[in-house]
């Protein structure tokens, strides 16, 4: 499932696939994979359709991420 972009003006607060990875630190299998499960939705980019990401969203990836390793410590 994921979410149409209809004003390209707010694409500078989403990042590609491979952005989104790099920041994440996860690779871009491991983030279609997030994708297919539900545990993260993309945007698509109305021009090309391409997978995008907010960066809120990936903002609370990572502090679940954080959260779980903190607990496994």
């Amino acid at each position: 499932m994921s979410t149409n972009i209809y004003s390209t003006s707010n694409l500078a607060d989403y990042m590609t696939v491979r952005e989104a990875a790099k920041y994440l630190g996860v690779s871009t299998s491991t983030l279609r994979n997030w994708d297919r499960l539900g545990k993260l939705i993309p945007y698509r980019n109305p021009m090309n359709n391409y997978r995008l990401y907010k960066g809120t969203d990936l903002d609370s990836i990572l502090v679940n991420i954080q959260e779980q390793r903190d607990s496994h410590e």
